[in-house]
């Protein structure tokens, strides 16, 4: 008998499905895709184009979780290394469709709207 996922394994997976759906740039998004969007910080967009696209499929790839870094297990956040830009954040913040407030659940992609930001350590 299958037990039932967790919120948090729900949410970790939504969240693996919006970084994914970034290296493929579907168009339309599927019907049940998490929806969202990327956010560059103005350290990574001064990277130029062909370096902050190389960062974002890194993010995407990424699967370097740990309890250090998700402990909560909903991977929704991620350090990756670059040789130019030094090590990289990324986070993805679920809010509700307004984009005003946090989502009411963001195990429920119906309601949620997810970010991801992506930025240098140092502009942290």
């Amino acid at each position: 008998m299958n037990a039932l996922p967790n919120r948090s394994e729900t949410i970790a997976s939504l969240n693996d499905a919006f970084r994914a759906r970034f290296g493929t740039f579907p168009e339309p998004p599927e019907q049940d895709s998490p929806r969202g969007h990327i956010v560059f910080t103005s350290g990574i967009a001064g990277l130029g184009i062909p370096k902050a696209t190389e960062i974002c499929h890194k993010v995407v790839r990424f699967k370097e979780f740990s309890a250090d870094n998700d402990p909560y297990g909903e991977r929704d956040f991620g350090a990756i290394e670059d040789p130019d830009a030094g090590t990289v954040f990324w986070k993805i913040d679920c809010y509700d469709y307004s984009l005003e407030r946090g989502s009411e659940d963001p195990a429920d992609p119906s309601i949620t709207h997810r970010v991801l930001t992506i930025m240098l350590a140092r502009e942290y």
